[in-house]
């Protein structure tokens, strides 16, 4: 069966809570080292979800295989942008899964009337940087070792994407 991407339900939060779990276990892609606790995702989602923030799962039969969500900004100067987030089980990438998700979810932050689209990325991870650059990402500034993970310093590349741009 094809992986279908499909907004997030408040039933699959445990699924998703796993993968990002997951995600960040492994200690190269997310700010966070592990999942926070399952109800704060909970609490995370539900305000996701009543504010109407873009918020899609990749299911692979009907099993969670990541996500990619844009977290408004609140502040009335701000929002007009959104914050980017995603991750895909390990398995599963480099297949053009993230392509599709990422596509999926700027769709839907233009629907929403947003117009810039942010992220964080690390500068270690080459392959999401070329993968955000394709969709017409641009790199705005770095954060020298912004982060710290097991002794190691690494630094954090600012990129956006604008709509009248895209």
């Amino acid at each position: 069966m094809p992986i279908t991407i499909t907004p997030i339900t408040l039933d699959r939060v445990p699924a998703y809570h796993r993968v990002l779990d997951s995600v960040a276990r492994e200690r190269k892609y997310l700010s966070m080292l592990e999942a926070p606790p399952r109800d704060k995702s909970i609490a995370y989602v539900e305000r996701m979800l009543v504010q109407d923030n873009v918020f899609f799962l990749a299911l692979d039969d009907d099993q969670v295989v990541g996500w990619c969500d844009i977290d408004r900004h609140e502040r009335p100067s701000r929002h007009h942008a959104g914050n980017l987030g995603m991750g895909l089980l390990a398995d599963y990438r480099g297949e053009g899964l993230g392509k599709r998700l990422l596509e999926k979810a700027i769709a839907g932050a233009w629907q929403r009337g947003l117009t810039r689209v942010e992220l964080t990325v690390y500068r270690s991870n080459p392959k999401a940087i070329n993968l955000y650059t394709r969709l017409g990402f641009r790199e705005e500034g770095t954060m020298q070792e912004a982060a710290k993970i097991d002794g190691v310093y690494l630094d954090m590349i600012f990129m956006a994407l604008l709509k009248h741009q895209a």
